[in-house]
């Protein structure tokens, strides 16, 4: 029998917390808040939303990753080996498995669920402005150069390929924050102001 959705959901959350990968069980809450702002009009499923936000990245942690296997395939991976008691029929089952597929910024395939829509363009959201920043620092490696230009092709990739009008004003706003603080990071950075 299938978990109720806010017990599986605390499971998840649970074995995040156990895995020491809290920073996603955080992100997951921002995007879940960022896809209802930027997709109130966007008729999509709403459990298979929740689900795809709490394990889009679990092919990030360090529990699940795969080395040379990009981290949305792996998530995809892991999530599909998961599925039986999560009370999801094909439909639902193939929209979950796309929208953590097709997360990532940088993979150009168009998305055909709304589900996978909604969730990328969050993903995308929460990597622009200042949590996007932070978010890139915490990651490492201790190289600031190296943040520095993970944030630079962040900053001039994600903007233009939201599509959603809501995410295009935010990314737009965020942009601008991220862009700002980059400039002072840079002017402190390298002439040690």
């Amino acid at each position: 029998m299938a978990e109720a959705p806010d017990e599986l959901v605390a499971s998840l959350e649970a074995e995040m917390r156990g895995l020491s990968e809290d920073w996603a069980v955080d992100h997951a809450r921002r995007l879940l808040e960022l896809a209802a702002r930027v997709g109130p009009d966007v008729a999509h499923d709403h459990r298979v939303l929740t689900l795809a936000a709490w394990t889009h990245d679990w092919g990030a942690f360090a529990h699940h990753a795969v080395p040379g296997t990009e981290h949305a395939v792996r998530s995809a991976a892991v999530v599909e080996a998961r599925l039986d008691g999560w009370g999801l029929d094909g439909a639902a089952r193939a929209a979950l498995l796309e929208a953590i597929s097709h997360h990532d910024y940088r993979d150009v395939r168009p998305v055909r669920s709304p589900e996978a829509l909604l969730l990328r363009e969050a993903d995308m959201l929460d990597m622009l402005g200042v949590v996007g920043m932070a978010r890139d620092f915490a990651w490492g490696p201790r190289e600031l150069a190296v943040c520095r230009e993970r944030i630079r092709h962040r900053l001039d990739t994600i903007p233009g390929r939201l599509t959603l009008p809501i995410a295009r004003e935010l990314g737009r706003r965020r942009a601008g924050r991220m862009a700002t603080a980059l400039a002072w990071f840079d002017a402190e950075l390298d002439s040690l102001d």
